[in-house]
């Protein structure tokens, strides 16, 4: 069995750690696709390009809000990491920071899903 120290060890090499993340979402991608094949090749009979367009909207959705609240949080990260280590008594505040930019990502999943509701 694995202990905590040596999992630690393992993905403390960044490009192992890459390469671990890359082989595992390959082989959860491969294993997706054997399984469900025959349920993808049945829906494709009922696809018409309106359906494809709401699709695209609400992966532009997610993507686009899941990189603005990415950004944001990197700002407040970045900038409370330096606040708090001047002032220690303003954590909660860095925390609330944060929050409001993953807000940010929350309000794309709505309407993505708003516009899945609609097809």
């Amino acid at each position: 069995m694995m202990s905590i120290k040596r999992i630690t060890e393992f993905f403390s090499n960044p490009k192992r750690t890459l390469a671990f993340f890359i082989f595992s979402n390959l082989v959860l991608f491969v294993v997706s696709l054997l399984v469900f094949q025959p349920s993808i090749a049945r829906a494709q009979e009922g696809f018409t390009p309106e359906i494809g367009m709401g699709l695209m909207a609400a992966a532009v959705a997610v993507a686009g809000s899941g990189i603005g609240a990415g950004i944001a949080v990197y700002g407040a990260a970045s900038a409370g990491a330096a606040a708090i280590a001047e002032r220690p008594g303003i954590a909660t505040w860095i925390i609330i920071l944060a929050g409001l930019g993953e807000g940010i990502a929350i309000y794309g999943l709505i309407i993505s899903i708003m516009i899945l509701g609609t097809l």
